[in-house]
């Protein structure tokens, strides 16, 4: 058997394949202990765990920590750094990410002052040494810090990613002194820039014990419930890794479940035949778009945690820098449970404010407040009862929108209609971010629609943008741990060039690279994938392209420059980083095709449902749609995860893979 669990902000969803079938269950997330959800999660599906050959998780934990949830305490960092860089990490780059606000203030600082120590030391760019590392200063700085009881020191050196010496003998120093962890720049990210690279072994340190932590109560409860599989963790970049990876790299794991989505989406897109695909997850929290070019998900190598998120866009400078490859995903607070409201204008907003899996919305029977999913059940877009049994509360939803209504001096349905379009207006920002700002036109893409309620939205939102199809897939509530059982074993190395291009002496580097990646897979089935990041010089940031060749690569880069920022120059070109990815293919339960006749199944009732006017509408159960189904919207499909609204005027048909595929 194989077990996918993905923690989100709202549910927590089980997926699992036992060989021939598959099996989901969602539960409600237990914020202040999240391995408690994966458990009952477990409970509920009643599973042998003693038959489990390998579990797949994906957990939220270290978004949390930088967003500052309650009852996850940091631990206490310390930094050693060079003399005169002991502020890089509070000067960081001049962006302002509020340009015309007045009273801007830059993020807090990962380390106050007094923790952040400088040591007399200097390497140049060239890796030579300069200043020899003062290992007397280096003796006394680990006494400080032995004396006030840190948890963990970070070293990061200035050029350490092209001479690594002194910080191994920092480290080296600090273990023999102070007996705690150390952890070093050029072992979590042998990258130049001192500020991003400081950062991310900074955001590293801060997660190494808590995700240590937290994965060793949750494997040891399982082992001690009859475990004794391979346990996998899902990391941001699409690909899964061993525990041991997670606890030593955690930063690598911080958008672990919108990751497994865009996997899941990758993965069907191949079976549908549909090369290009944009990957829209919405659920009880927030809603996530992702971009599939040839079956493969688009990658950026840098990532803010705890930063601000704007109309769907991370706000640049307002978070932690983190370089580790990250699917590439615009997100906006946009998902089932979040509030709607009313401004000192008068004006009827959606978000950010999320009403979680506690109290949850108005209709789940706790909270009072309007939210998303509440807007849809009084427009009859759901049911008052859910596929998996939980009941609705209708007068609460209708009495926490009659507030917003009162308010505003309007009727309660229009009302709910506005809530419901104003959340497809900031949907729709996020799917064209991935989409037209990434240089890519929709109108050469279907749109896979996931996550607890984004089938409810995914065709009006699809209509917008005039993609060729919406295509809702089956288990389209837990979709993202489906793609936890679909996910690769994945191991990415990077390393710094800043120097002429050398064919020879790269591919030498290069061969280094993809040695050290397959020993730590340690499997048959590896394909070697090899990039660089290239610039114009003079330019700061990078685009990267695969390595094929000195020449062919610098061509692909002109290319990719020009879609992406309408122009290309005639400039030298800069190799700034070599990449190597290795993939370790794993046995992935293939649903199984089945034989397509075209018919028109029969509804199970009808339902009044508003699309801008209130309609008859017929409700079917998805599970009794058979391959070649074809429906004429207006149209519900319920299933026992999510709900599918097909408007007036638009057709749905079930393909043979059990996709439901809407055109108009």
């Amino acid at each position: 058997m194989l077990v996918g669990i993905d923690i989100g902000g709202t549910f927590t969803d089980l997926v699992y394949f036992d060989g021939s079938n598959f099996g989901v269950v969602k539960v409600l997330t237990t914020p202040k202990r999240p391995a408690v959800g994966a458990l009952n999660a477990i409970e509920k599906a009643g599973i042998n765990l003693g038959n489990v050959k390998i579990l797949v998780h994906a957990t939220t934990l270290g978004t949390n920590l930088f967003l500052g949830q309650e009852h996850l305490k940091p631990p206490k960092v310390a930094l050693v750094t060079t003399k005169g860089f002991r502020d890089v990490i509070e000067i960081g780059r001049q962006r302002r990410t509020e340009l015309y606000n007045l009273f801007f203030e830059k993020p807090k600082p990962l380390l106050r002052r007094r923790d952040r120590f400088e040591v007399e030391e200097r390497i140049n760019s060239k890796g030579e040494v300069v200043v020899p590392l003062n290992e007397e200063e280096m003796r006394r700085i680990a006494e400080i810090i032995k004396e006030r009881g840190y948890d963990i020191v970070v070293v990061s050196f200035i050029n350490s990613y092209v001479n690594p010496k002194h910080e191994l003998k920092a480290k080296e120093i600090l273990e023999e002194l102070c007996g705690i962890e150390v952890v070093t720049s050029h072992e979590v990210n042998p990258e130049y820039k001192e500020f991003e690279r400081t950062s991310t072994t900074l955001v590293n340190a801060f997660l190494k014990p808590l995700m240590s932590k937290y994965l060793n109560e949750l494997i040891s409860e399982l082992r001690s419930r009859g475990f004794r599989g391979r346990f996998y963790v899902m990391q941001s970049s699409g690909g899964i890794a061993n525990v041991e990876m997670a606890v030593e790299k955690p930063a690598m794991f911080i958008e672990s479940g919108p990751s497994a989505g865009a996997v899941a989406v990758a993965f069907f897109s191949e079976l549908t035949g549909d090369r290009n695909a944009i990957g829209f997850d919405m659920g009880g929290t927030t809603a996530k778009a992702s971009t599939i070019v040839d079956h493969t998900p688009e990658v950026t190598t840098e990532y803010e945690v705890g930063g601000k998120v704007h109309a769907g866009r991370l706000v640049k400078g307002s978070g932690y820098p983190v370089r580790f490859p990250f699917i590439d995903l615009a997100e906006v607070s946009a998902g089932g449970g979040t509030i709607a409201w009313v401004d000192e204008g008068g004006a009827l907003r959606v978000g950010p404010i999320s009403a979680g899996a506690d109290p949850g919305p108005a209709c789940y029977g706790k909270g009072d407040k309007a939210t998303i999913t509440d807007a849809n059940l009084v427009l009859g877009r759901l049911g008052e009862r859910l596929g998996s049994g939980m009941r609705l509360d209708k007068e609460r939803a209708l009495k926490a929108i009659g507030k917003l209504a009162d308010e505003l001096g309007m009727d309660v349905t229009e009302v709910a209609w506005g809530i419901v379009r104003i959340a497809n207006t900031i949907m729709s920002k996020a799917l064209r971010m991935v989409t037209v700002e990434r240089g890519h036109d929709p109108r050469d893409f279907v749109m896979f629609a996931f996550g607890g309620a984004g089938p409810m939205h995914g065709v009006e939102l699809g209509e917008e943008l005039n993609v060729k199809a919406v295509v809702i897939p089956p288990n389209a509530g837990v979709f993202s741990a489906y793609g936890l059982l679909l996910a690769d074993l994945r191991v990415d190395l990077v390393k710094s060039w800043l120097k002429p291009a050398k064919e020879d002496e790269m591919e030498e580097e290069f061969d280094g690279m993809a040695k050290k990646a397959l020993e730590s897979i340690k499997m048959s089935d590896v394909k070697i994938f090899k990039a660089v990041d290239l610039r114009y010089k003079g330019q700061s940031y990078e685009i990267t392209v695969p390595w094929l060749g000195v020449e062919e690569s610098e061509r692909i880069f002109h290319e990719r420059h020009e879609a992406l920022y309408g122009f290309r120059l005639d400039d030298d070109v800069e190799f700034v980083n070599l990449r190597v990815t290795a993939i370790g293919f794993v046995d992935k339960p293939k649903p199984v095709g089945k034989e397509v006749e075209e018919h028109e199944p029969k509804p199970e009732y009808s339902r009044e449902v508003f699309f801008g006017d209130w309609f008859e509408t017929p409700v079917f159960k998805r599970e009794m749609l058979k391959p070649g189904a074809v429906i004429e919207g207006q149209a519900i499909v319920e299933s026992y995860d999510t709900v599918i609204v097909i408007p007036p005027d638009f057709r749905a048909f079930v393909d043979g893979w059990g996709n439901v595929r809407v055109v108009r």
